[in-house]
C-alpha cells in the first residue's frame, strides 16, 4: 500500500522515482494544502501493477502527463488503476529538457563546452513560461485541478524525470493556492534528494568509461535541478508578466473566481 512515511513526501513506489505528496505545505493566509490531492512525479512506464493499484488506493484518479509525443511513444505511461489519462505536452517539438534523449546525442551536443548543458537549461525554463504550447498546457493542468472536487481524490502530474515541467506545474498549482514562493522553491530543490544518488552513479559509469570533465558537468547540470534555473523562470514571470498571480490570471486565464475555486478544492 502507496502511504505516506512519517516527516517524508516521498511515496514509496517500487518502478518509479521522485514521486512526491504536495500536502502539507502552508499557505501565506494561515491554510494547508490537504494531502492525497496533489502528486508530483517522475515517468510511469515502470510502474508495476502492484504500483498501479496502490496509487489507486492512494487516491490517484487523473494521470496528467506533460511530456512529448515521442516520449510518450517510447515509454507509454503505466496509467494508475481506473485513472482518467490527460495528454498536455509542454513542449510542441520533443523533449527540450534532454532528459529522453540517447546516449549518443547527449555526447555529440555535450562533451565539449563544460557550460553547455547548464545554459541549455535556462532556456528550457524561460521556454516553459513564455511557449504557447506551454502556457496552453498548465492552463488546461489548472483546468484539470479544477475538476478533481471529489474528496480524498488526487491529480498525479509528470513528465519524464519529474523535476523540470513538473516542477513549473507544481509551482504553478502552489502559486495559486497561496503557498509562500520560498516553500514551493524548496519543494522544487527537493528533487535533489531523490535524483543525486542516481545520478551520481551515472556519472560515475561516465567516468569509468572514459568520458570528459565537461560532458559530466553537463550531464549533472541536465539530470538535477538548480536554484539558478527556478529563479530564471521566476525572473521571466516577474518582469515580463507582473508576478505569479498576473500570469495565472493574464496569460493562463485563471480567473479570480476559479483561484477561489481551487483554494477551496485543495486547502484545510
Amino acid at each position: 500500500m502507496v502511504k505516506r512515511m512519517t516527516n517524508s513526501r516521498i511515496l514509496k513506489v517500487t518502478g518509479g522515482l521522485n514521486f512526491r505528496e504536495l500536502g502539507g505545505y502552508p499557505t501565506v493566509d494561515g491554510h494547508t494544502v490537504k494531502w492525497h490531492k496533489l502528486v508530483r512525479t517522475a515517468g510511469l512506464d515502470k510502474l508495476t501493477a502492484e504500483d498501479q493499484d496502490n496509487l489507486a488506493h492512494y487516491g490517484v484518479v487523473t494521470d496528467v502527463d506533460f511530456r512529448s509525443k515521442d516520449e510518450r511513444t517510447q515509454s507509454p505511461d503505466k496509467v494508475p488503476t481506473g485513472a482518467t489519462y490527460r495528454f498536455l505536452p509542454v513542449f510542441p517539438d520533443g523533449d527540450e529538457t534532454d532528459a529522453s534523449a540517447s546516449q549518443a546525442d547527449l555526447e555529440r551536443r555535450f562533451s565539449s563546452d563544460a557550460t553547455a548543458g547548464y545554459e541549455h537549461m535556462l532556456d528550457v525554463y524561460r521556454n516553459m513560461v513564455t511557449l504557447e504550447t506551454a502556457q496552453h498546457a498548465y492552463h488546461d493542468f489548472l483546468a484539470t485541478l479544477l475538476a478533481n472536487d471529489q474528496p480524498d481524490q488526487a491529480v498525479l502530474f509528470h513528465c519524464t524525470a519529474g523535476k523540470d515541467r513538473t516542477g513549473i506545474g507544481a509551482f504553478l498549482a502552489l502559486s495559486a493556492l497561496g503557498v509562500d514562493p520560498q516553500v514551493i522553491r524548496h519543494d522544487y530543490l527537493l528533487t535533489n534528494e531523490n535524483v543525486v544518488p542516481v545520478v551520481d552513479k551515472m556519472l560515475k559509469q561516465a567516468q569509468d568509461a572514459g568520458k570528459g570533465d565537461a560532458f559530466v558537468a553537463n550531464i549533472r547540470a541536465l539530470s538535477t535541478v538548480s536554484p539558478d534555473y527556478f529563479d530564471t523562470a521566476m525572473k521571466v514571470i516577474n518582469t515580463q508578466y507582473g508576478g505569479a498571480q498576473d500570469y495565472l490570471r493574464d496569460v493562463l486565464g485563471i480567473s479570480h473566481k476559479e483561484i477561489e475555486t481551487l483554494k477551496e478544492i485543495y486547502l484545510d
